[in-house]
């Protein structure tokens, strides 16, 4: 269920949002504050899901990469990836 938030802005903030829906490219204040939340999230979800990206380079030995490690990479998330389809039909 939708909360009510208010907020307080710089004339020139609310002047910024009013044109932008004017121009249709939002319906509304709200949809547009919306979708500067959606890309903050997904922003914040990118940094987080770089960081463990990072974390995962620097843990233990570094190992070769080739194609027979990308093959085996490939099949072990096939397995898994069609392991959770067939739980989710059960």
């Amino acid at each position: 269920m939708p909360t009510t938030i208010t907020i307080s802005l710089p004339e020139e903030m609310r002047a910024f949002i009013e044109e932008r829906t004017r121009a249709g490219s939002f319906a509304s204040t709200s949809e547009f504050i919306r979708q500067l939340v959606r890309q903050e999230q997904r922003r914040a979800e990118q940094e987080r899901l770089e960081k463990k990206l990072l974390e995962g380079m620097d843990s233990g030995e570094p190992i070769r990469v080739t194609d027979e490690y990308w093959n085996k990479l490939r099949s072990r998330v096939e397995r898994r990836a069609n392991g959770r389809k067939t739980a989710k039909r059960q």
